[in-house]
């Protein structure tokens, strides 16, 4: 059985050799490019004021990737020796593993439990809900797309309209800021990428998506194509709607470990 992995490059490069090490034929098909942060100097300038901060909250595995590649040798945080008491903030074990590439001890990260149905800004909430106290400063480290820098107190968590994890930050009496550490874009498909969606529409192959933003950018490449026999496994509720909404005939929701999509690949097919 083929499975279409949506993810950006590196992600989708994991989730394929898990996959295929299970027994699927899974291929990499990255729906979001990444780009390096579209102000380097935004970054630069929350590093220089880390310590101003209770807390940073990553979004993502690559907005801890590309915040990290901008670290001063001499700023000490996140338990490193010398450290700050600031703690990291991710919703899910993507961005905890992307956190322990860059060294960061462990006893300062707050994540949703691995049992936790759903690996998102509420579930990240419902653990951290008792520290953020009045006062509590908060800085959100996100992607943006492409050709937006904008960095501002209004702007979504995820860059694409959410911004629920800062405004219950706020209701709680505590202050967010944000900083863009990379951009997001469309990809860019070749004439084989380009056929194989179109075999992947029709044939019975399974797409995996983690990102709504992935199911806009693939109908916006392919704006002829119709998907009315295309199956998908999606890993929230949001995106299963975005899913819907694209056409997909077969929709199945998903939590984002591997055994669980595993099991959704095999329901869907």
């Amino acid at each position: 059985m083929r499975v279409i992995v949506t993810r950006p490059t590196q992600e989708a490069a994991q989730w394929v050799h898990a996959l295929n090490d299970a027994g699927f034929d899974a291929v990499a098909l990255p729906l979001i490019g990444v780009l390096p942060p579209p102000d380097p100097a935004a970054v630069a300038a929350a590093w220089a004021r880390i310590s101003e901060f209770d807390a940073v909250m990553f979004v993502s595995g690559n907005a801890v990737d590309h915040f990290f590649a901008s670290k001063p040798p001499a700023a000490p945080v996140f338990g490193m020796p010398g450290a700050t008491n600031i703690r990291a903030f991710v919703t899910g074990p993507g961005s905890l593993s992307a956190l322990k590439r860059a060294q960061v001890d462990t006893r300062c990260i707050d994540m949703p439990d691995r049992a936790a149905e759903q690996f998102d800004s509420e579930a990240l909430w419902a653990v951290v809900v008792e520290r953020v106290q009045p006062g509590y400063r908060v800085l959100i480290v996100r992607g943006s797309a492409s050709g937006d820098g904008t960095v501002a107190a209004d702007k979504a968590v995820d860059g694409v309209g959410r911004d629920w994890f800062a405004e219950q930050v706020r209701a709680a009496g505590g202050s967010v800021e944000f900083v863009v550490s990379y951009q997001r874009r469309p990809p860019e498909l070749s004439d084989g990428d380009r056929a194989m969606v179109r075999q992947a529409a029709t044939d019975g192959s399974v797409w995996l998506f983690s990102s709504s933003e992935a199911i806009g950018n693939l109908v916006a490449c392919c704006a002829d194509q119709p998907w009315a026999q295309a199956k998908a496994v999606v890993t929230h509720s949001r995106i299963a709607q975005a899913a819907r909404k694209a056409g997909f005939s077969v929709v199945c929701e998903s939590r984002p470990t591997l055994a669980a999509l595993m099991a959704s690949i095999e329901s869907a097919a």
